[in-house]
């Protein structure tokens, strides 16, 4: 909820699928503060059919999560 708070508030333009958004957060998080391997438990296949959008989308949208998450 704290995330989705400071994406709200931010300067960050929430365009895209909210799927996408979704994906990107739980990126993020499951890699916040280490090298960026995905996310535990899951394939990248996996996450990319449970959200229905693709890999790339999800990475681009973590960056700006955690582009957010550093101010």
């Amino acid at each position: 909820m704290k995330v989705l708070r400071f994406l709200a508030a931010g300067e960050v333009a929430m365009e895209g699928k909210p799927s996408g958004w979704a994906a990107g957060i739980i990126y993020a998080l499951a890699n916040r503060g280490k090298r960026a391997c995905g996310v535990p438990w899951l394939l990248n296949r996996e996450l990319e059919e449970f959200f229905d959008v693709t890999m790339s989308t999800i990475r681009k949208r973590a960056a700006q999560v955690e582009r957010v998450l550093e101010i």
